[in-house]
């Protein structure tokens, strides 16, 4: 009896080990990025499905007759005179299983960039035909150093195993209880078939997690200590983020203000288009604030430009620009807001400048008509904190059609050259206002903002902002690099937020 509760139990521990046979399949999916669903279903019901079966097989009948090594029965079931050619195929089929993991994790960080639950990273993209084939070289060096110390660190293959087991599982019983609530929210499935479902599959993944556990000590502590550092490094960004959000609503400058300064600060109106990029949608951030009371002076035509990533893959293009008006008319400042899924490339196969200069001209002139359409666009971002705009503001949608797109940068270009060509097609004063800006030049105004917590602040609030928070945006991806601004017209403005 205590011989079978001891085999019962070594039986149940290596429960760990068993769920090791399966992730292999796990990493196919990874390559949806680079392959079609369809290719992926013929390569392994024709080609994965029947090597594993047969492989397994094989090892089976070689087992049922030697008992004494089952730890190396993979290589002693081979045959000795094609032992080496399987070797080299063995090691490489570990290469290609890593490079699915690798190709996965650059997925996965480009995405957590895109909502704010990682630092800025520059994303290569290596082909401009398929989405998914990116190159991240920052994310490619920390896999390499990891797993350099991992392999250096524990040299034992089992104890590798064990890390690697235990994440595997956890990932899967995250993945059911994601599953379960996308079948509630998402799909509209019925509680009662969702709650199913959870104890399904969760009591299963469950029975393989526990099974894990006890393989902490012999290495799956790893697992543990390198998930628990990166969920803390995300949580910290996606807090100094928001903190400095609310400091930008909290602390924005009204419009009031803005021109009841100008005469007392002397302000002058230089000629160009400015481009403010900030991340509110309503209202004049502090940033410029301190740009104006610090150097009154501002270009002829001003533009604060939002760039918003929204809780779906895709927007389309006639979608993705909104323009509308900051102040009176006289004061010659517009919004625009781009807006970006966030599996959206932010790369425009055609000039911004000219694009924008267009939709400003665009809405200029159609300005009294949509007068009376005024659209509240905030809803869209979800942010509860933003306020709504004005009924006197409106917006306009910029679009432009496939066959439109190749001659929208020729178009602003001739304009542009020929202002008494212009000045024929009847445009307004505004409108011929824009164009000359345009032909002074664009100039690209980034703030450069630090964040500092307040006197009172915890000690774990404290390191968190002033440690933690600052390493992070010190060793993050400058903005200016991820928009690819050229140095010559860029200009930034420094600012401290105490948060």
């Amino acid at each position: 009896m205590r011989f079978l509760k001891s085999t019962g139990v070594e039986g149940w521990i290596s429960l760990g080990g068993v769920v090791l046979a399966i992730t292999g399949v796990e990493t196919m999916f990874a390559n949806l990025g680079h392959f079609s669903p369809l290719s992926i279903r013929i390569a392994f019901t024709f080609l994965v499905y029947p090597s594993l079966l047969l492989t397994y097989m094989g090892e089976a009948a070689f087992l049922s007759k030697h008992h004494e090594d089952i730890e190396r029965s993979f290589y002693k079931a081979i045959p000795e005179t094609v032992f080496w050619p399987v070797f080299i195929v063995a090691t490489f089929a570990a290469m290609i299983g890593s490079q699915a993991v690798i190709s996965a994790t650059f997925s996965i960080i480009s995405q957590c960039c895109a909502l704010n639950c990682f630092p800025h990273v520059r994303i290569i993209h290596t082909s401009s035909k398929i989405y998914g084939q990116i190159y991240i070289p920052e994310v490619n060096w920390m896999l390499m150093c990891l797993s350099l110390a991992v392999t250096i660190g524990l040299r034992d293959t089992s104890m590798m195993g064990h890390a690697y087991g235990l994440a595997v599982t956890t990932v899967m019983f995250v993945t059911t209880c994601l599953m379960a609530m996308v079948m509630i929210i998402v799909w509209k499935q019925n509680t009662f078939t969702a709650v199913a479902f959870l104890l399904v599959f969760g009591s299963m993944e469950l029975l393989y997690i526990s099974a894990c556990i006890f393989k902490v000590p012999e290495g799956a502590w790893i697992a543990l200590t390198v998930s628990s550092i990166f969920m803390a490094v995300m949580y910290i960004w996606n807090y100094g983020t928001m903190k400095k959000h609310q400091f930008d609503v909290e602390n924005k400058v009204s419009m009031n203000r803005i021109v009841s300064l100008g005469p007392s600060l002397g302000m002058v109106r230089v000629p160009g288009i400015g481009l403010v990029y900030t991340n509110l949608v309503t209202g004049v951030p502090a940033v410029f604030g301190h740009f104006v009371t610090n150097l009154p002076a501002f270009h002829q035509v001003l533009v604060f430009v939002c760039i918003k990533y929204v809780q779906v893959p895709y927007v389309c293009e006639k979608e993705r620009i909104l323009i509308s008006r900051v102040g009176p008319k006289e004061c010659g400042m517009f919004r625009c807001i781009l807006r970006y899924g966030y599996k959206d490339l932010q790369q425009e196969n055609y000039n911004f400048e000219n694009r924008l200069v267009s939709g400003l001209v665009q809405f200029v002139e159609t300005e009294e008509q949509t007068a009376s359409k005024a659209t509240d666009f905030c809803g869209e971002f979800g942010n509860s904190d933003i306020e709504a705009f004005d009924s006197s503001v409106h917006t306009t949608t910029i679009s432009y059609p496939e066959e439109d797109r190749a001659r929208c940068s020729c178009d602003i270009q001739v304009m542009t050259s020929d202002i008494g060509r212009v000045e024929s097609f009847l445009l307004k004063d505004e409108s011929l206002q824009i164009l000359k800006a345009k032909e002074s030049g664009v100039t690209y105004v980034l703030g450069h903002s630090y964040a500092k917590s307040k006197k009172p602040s915890s000690i774990f609030k404290k390191f968190a902002i002033d440690v933690v928070y600052a390493f992070l945006s010190k060793n993050s991806t400058e903005p200016n690099i991820l928009m690819k601004v050229s140095p010559t017209s860029l200009l930034e403005v420094g600012m401290i937020y105490y948060v």
